[in-house]
């Protein structure tokens, strides 16, 4: 007999985007338009892509119940070490970037050893690391700036793809950019049939059709908006294909892979995953190794966009990255939270943090905000979960 009941579309998992959007358009109203030009558009994307990475690297741990904060001085050690390679050692840009990773890589394992094997609170082991490789950064940068950089590398934070400029109205659109939005837009298409066709072989509850158009309505728009605005300016940026292939490859580890499924019953119940045969060690050791790799990217990238190796460079960053995640829709407690919310909750600090800025409110009044914001969801969170029990 087929199945005729329906289930609305899940308001959590969207929820985050639609107050992306709310939270754009107020800012949009109070700057008098200064957020909707497409070089802010193109700023948004460029200044926030070490958060987008830092989050999904921070999401696993997330998703064990615990945070890494340690990843903010990794990025400016990362980067550090991009700086003195290509600045003082006159190496080239491709070993650079993989001592820079073996040195996030490095730093990962020793946290996931102290963490997994020693059993060490990963509060305690992170907060060490914060410190750490804060101080180790200053002392191997002597308090100094490493720079500037070449070309080649610079243009991995701050390059475009090459573009075909057409005229339009006072100026020029990349038809790149458009056939970009276009194909994205087939995607999600695609990808709509393919659940409903997955839930009607399986006899599940379909969504209500006009839910599913309404949906998709707003994530072509949304995609349509970036990328017109993006080809209005000086097309893709590079760092965009660097975010789209990272967080697919985090999307399908956390959702297809053995590995990804072993996350969340850890974070979910850990004497439930160790009965069930899962080595819950070896899980809490490669997630950690893997925050020191995404962090390492992040510092590298951040590095290539300021053309430069500062001793303060990711001062801070831990927190939006840790916030990103929570007000993505992350469980506090763990087990709970998709890549796609803590790329959601990235560009909502970015919209905060750039907003407040053109606003012109202080640094002061953005980090009391932003914490408001963070409160605000996981009280929401909590509180969901309180009246399902």
């Amino acid at each position: 007999m087929e199945n005729k009941k329906t289930v609305n579309v899940d308001l959590k998992q969207y929820g985050m985007l639609f107050l992306l959007i709310v939270i754009y358009l107020i800012f949009a109203a109070l700057t008098k338009g200064a957020t909707l030009k497409p070089a802010n558009i193109n700023n948004l994307v460029m200044q926030n892509g070490y958060v987008v990475i830092l989050a999904v690297g921070m999401l696993l741990c997330c998703l064990t119940g615990n945070v890494d904060l340690g990843v903010g001085s990794l990025v400016a050690l990362t980067g550090a070490v991009c700086g003195i390679v290509m600045i003082d050692m006159g190496l080239n840009m491709w070993v650079a970037i993989l001592l820079a990773l073996l040195a996030g890589c490095a730093s990962g394992v020793f946290v996931g050893f102290f963490v997994a094997y020693l059993g060490i609170p990963p509060f305690i082991t992170t907060l060490a690391t914060w410190l750490m490789w804060r101080g180790l950064t200053y002392t191997v940068l002597q308090a100094q700036t490493k720079g500037p950089f070449k070309e080649d590398f610079t243009f991995i934070g701050a390059g475009f793809l090459p573009t075909m400029k057409i005229p339009f109205g006072n100026g020029t659109l990349d038809l790149v950019s458009i056939i970009v939005a276009i194909v994205i837009s087939v995607l999600v298409i695609l990808a709509e049939f393919k659940g409903i066709a997955t839930k009607k072989k399986y006899n599940l509850a379909q969504n209500p059709a006009w839910q599913l158009v309404a949906k998709d309505a707003v994530i072509i728009f949304l995609v349509f908006f970036v990328f017109f605005n993006l080809g209005r300016n000086a097309g893709i940026p590079f760092i965009l294909v660097i975010l789209a292939i990272i967080v697919g490859i985090y999307q399908f580890i956390t959702a297809n892979t053995v590995a990804g499924r072993q996350i969340y019953a850890l974070g979910g119940n850990r004497k439930a995953a160790d009965l069930s045969g899962i080595d819950t060690k070896k899980v809490f050791f490669w997630v950690y190794a893997n925050s020191g790799l995404t962090a390492a990217i992040a510092g590298i990238v951040l590095a290539s966009r300021n053309a430069s190796a500062t001793p303060k460079a990711g001062d801070g960053f831990e927190m939006d990255a840790i916030a990103s995640c929570y007000i993505g829709g992350t469980a506090v407690a763990g087990g709970a939270g998709t890549i796609m919310g803590a790329v959601v909750g990235a560009f909502i600090m970015g919209v905060l943090n750039n907003g407040m800025s053109i606003f012109g409110w202080s640094t002061d009044i953005q980090k009391v905000v932003k914490g408001a914001v963070l409160l605000a969801a996981v009280t929401a969170d909590l509180l969901s979960k309180r009246k399902k029990n």
